[in-house]
């Protein structure tokens, strides 16, 4: 399962976007990844049973001669001894995986190796940028660096779990600013929006249909069921656009002859920054007459300062910021952070998912051009 042999992947090529590290060294950069996101591929890790995966980041990290700190599946490290007097930067992605949809025609567990593409489930979303970022870390620990630096991957970020991202922050260091290497295909995210998912309920009263009798709970929720489909929210935000409500499950009835006297509601709503979780919940909650309850307001949206160094410095790299609608461990983080990986988000969570050996490689490239020896927090 080695890089050089499968695909030929050649050197990185110097430019202005490239760090000055050897043509030798990053082809065993690019080599190294592929060869271990091969190895994620073949190691089922969907959320919540990424024991194996974790194990193999954990095994990883020790090979490359750094002394991995494991909580539950997350594993993570530090570049070097903690500098107190200087800000620290965190390299962060995750290793579990989806279910695989039915709709796959090559097996989602085998590293399938096509010239320049590599198919596998994860391989996306988000195995590229796991790879890549643990290349750029091992660079950029070859060196000192105006700031410290944390390599992070966390298990349970496809469901938000408890035993992911919020089980491990607390026993991080001090985080100034993040790099989360989702895939976005080398652009910054510097935005992400939020999400809550509410259960409204309708209520009536039972009653036999051919008699007309009780109260009907569906025609109870339509008044309600209409004000979630027209509400619009006034902000708008330039990245992220409106705050989203969208009605996706209706549940109502037991059989065809007895009038329903429960109406169950899901609705999807996708905030921007300009809109707590809380608020809407309560604002929604005085619009209706249903009950409203939340199953979670803690993942939040998120957003870094278009004007901060790590984002000039990308900018000046010739790249362009933009608002994701996609959620992410980001939610869950509380100091200011982005989303930059290979790939594209567009490819997630679908049937013969892919990454392309060349994204792996600009990503592992600009990640260091972006880090290596600059000022960036």
């Amino acid at each position: 399962m080695n890089c050089k042999l499968n695909h030929g992947c050649k050197p990185l090529k110097k430019g202005k976007n490239t760090a000055n590290h050897s043509d030798m060294n990053s082809e065993k950069y690019v080599n190294d990844a592929v060869t271990l996101l091969q190895k994620l591929i073949a190691t089922p890790s969907v959320s919540r049973e990424e024991t194996r995966a974790a194990d193999l980041m954990e095994e990883e990290l020790r090979r490359y001669g750094f002394k991995p700190v494991r909580e539950a599946n997350n594993v993570w490290a530090t570049a070097r001894e903690m500098d107190s007097q200087k800000p620290t930067l965190l390299l962060n992605a995750h290793i579990d995986t989806v279910k695989p949809v039915s709709s796959w025609t090559l097996n989602p567990y085998h590293p399938d190796l096509q010239n320049d593409t590599l198919y596998g489930l994860g391989s996306n979303d988000c195995g590229g940028g796991l790879v890549s970022l643990l290349q750029a870390f091992r660079h950029l620990a070859s060196t000192e660096q105006p700031y410290n630096l944390i390599y992070l991957a966390t298990a349970e970020e496809e469901v938000t779990g408890a035993n992911g991202m919020r089980r491990v922050l607390p026993t991080l260091p001090k985080i100034d600013v993040a790099i989360v290497g989702e895939p976005t295909g080398m652009q910054p995210a510097i935005a992400e929006k939020g999400l809550m998912v509410l259960d409204v309920i309708s209520h009536g009263q039972s009653g036999h249909a051919a008699r007309g009798e009780g109260v009907n709970a569906i025609y109870e929720a339509m008044d309600d069921l209409n004000w979630l489909c027209t509400h619009k929210f006034k902000k708008v935000s330039p990245l992220l656009g409106p705050t989203l409500m969208n009605v996706t499950m209706i549940n109502s009835g037991t059989q065809h002859n007895v009038v329903p006297d429960e109406c169950h509601i899901v609705v999807d709503i996708r905030t921007n920054e300009y809109y707590e979780n809380e608020y809407v919940l309560q604002y929604i909650k005085s619009k209706l007459k249903s009950d409203v309850s939340a199953r979670s307001t803690h993942l939040r949206s998120s957003s870094i300062p278009a004007d901060h160094p790590i984002v000039a410095r990308l900018v000046e790299m010739g790249k362009q910021p933009y608002g994701s609608p996609t959620l992410s461990d980001q939610s869950v983080i509380t100091f200011p952070s982005l989303k930059l990986g290979p790939g594209e988000s567009a490819r997630s969570h679908t049937a013969n998912e892919f990454i392309r050996i060349s994204e792996i490689e600009d990503a592992i490239n600009t990640y260091i051009a972006l880090l290596d020896q600059q000022p960036v927090i």
